[in-house]
């Protein structure tokens, strides 16, 4: 098969990565600009870009896809098909119609559930027990297009976003290599019940709201590890939650820190209590709590100060 293939993260390098030792002809990567990143704000390439340029193939950065001169560029590659994945810029219908198969995109979700951009964090906050990867063939709408091919995967009790998205990755590259060996493939149109959105996690909310029950604010760490990381406020100051623990026992005001030892440290919330087990300062590191309370004591009693 003959394709282009559009992505830009990790999630989509891994699945590049699967269809390259495929064996299939890989004409051209469409990957997001370079970005300035770090305190330097010195241009980075996105993973897609580097895995690319390792395996010796033609590698475009358009800012848009919308112009002529873009769409000119894709259509005079011939791809059979363009498998996008991740890529982060808007697909306009021109585009969509060039390949003979059109695009397909790899989704990690079982849309309808979660169409968008934050699939992944959004499933493990709203307590799924199960997500899985689509493959769908992309139309005009957000994730609207009929499903190719899907796999279900269960979202284990100490999954993060980070572990999750992990496993989906390689889940995606396999079915998408399976599908690229069975096209065309026949449609199945999404039905028109369980739609969901998975808007974009933005930093604003990381904070823990200790009001919340303990069982919400568990999955809200493990959703936002490893971005944006959940936080709490101590003594005026900002402190990752990396790892914590939803607990049965009761007592205190939301935020109250009733007990901290070696096994972490136990807050009372809205319903039960939250045990934290990994932390990190403002330009620290990430510390499991034994070493964490060496440097940053907190006794029984303190509170934390972050309500939302």
């Amino acid at each position: 098969m003959k394709l282009v293939f559009a992505g830009t993260p990790v999630f989509a390098a891994t699945v590049l990565r699967d269809i390259i030792a495929s064996g299939h002809h890989v004409l051209s990567v469409l990957t997001q600009p370079d970005r300035p990143t770090g305190r330097g704000m010195a241009l980075r390439s996105s993973p897609v870009k580097a895995l690319a340029l390792a395996s010796g193939i033609e590698v475009l950065q358009p800012h848009t896809l919308r112009d002529s001169a873009a769409q000119e560029r894709v259509r005079a590659l011939g791809a059979e098909v363009m498998v996008v994945a991740a890529y982060g810029l808007i697909l306009p219908q021109a585009v969509l119609e060039i390949p003979r198969f059109g695009c397909i995109n790899v989704h990690a979700s079982l849309l309808p559930r979660w169409r968008g951009a934050a699939p992944i964090q959004r499933a493990i906050l709203a307590g799924d027990a199960e997500t899985g990867v689509c493959i769908m063939q992309m139309e005009a709408g957000l994730d609207t297009g009929p499903v190719l091919l899907s796999e279900k995967l269960s979202i284990a009790e100490d999954d993060t976003a980070g572990t999750l998205h992990d496993k989906l990755a390689i889940l995606g590259g396999r079915l998408i290599v399976e599908a690229l060996g069975k096209l065309p493939l026949p449609p199945s149109l999404q039905p028109e019940t369980g739609v969901t959105y998975a808007s974009k996690i933005e930093k604003a909310e990381a904070p823990l709201d200790w009001r919340l029950p303990a069982t919400q604010l568990a999955r809200q760490v493990r959703a936002f590890n490893p971005y944006p990381g959940a936080t709490v406020g101590l003594d005026g100051n900002t402190v990752k939650v990396w790892r914590a623990e939803a607990q049965a026992e009761t007592g205190g005001s939301p935020g109250a820190v009733i007990a901290a030892d070696k096994r972490g440290i136990l807050v009372t919330c809205g319903e039960g209590t939250l045990r934290l087990t990994e932390l990190q300062k403002a330009g620290g590191k990430r510390l499991p709590v034994s070493a964490f309370l060496t440097g940053t004591p907190i006794l029984p009693g303190a509170t934390f100060d972050n309500l939302s």
